[in-house]
């Protein structure tokens, strides 16, 4: 099964080349760089869902604040 995670662009690198864009996104305080490639629009305070290193797609605040109230609702379960 794979898995997408919301998170925010905290800085860009900008590239001649829109296929190395990068930025560094935070995970609830886990911050990693990750491929801006497919999301060209996107800037620095927006939300994205990131899988395997690429950013995919844009989210407004509230679906990635609900998004991320999911996974700690699942992790309270666990416990």
């Amino acid at each position: 099964m794979c898995l997408a995670i919301p998170g925010q662009i905290i800085t860009i690198q900008e590239s001649a080349d829109p296929l190395t864009r990068k930025g560094k996104v935070d995970f609830s305080g886990i911050g990693k760089e990750v491929s801006l490639a497919y999301v060209p629009e996107a800037k620095i305070g927006d939300y994205v869902i990131v899988h395997a290193g690429f950013a995919l797609s844009v989210l407004n605040e509230e679906d990635a604040s609900a998004s991320l109230q999911a996974f700690d609702d699942l992790s309270a379960f666990e416990n």
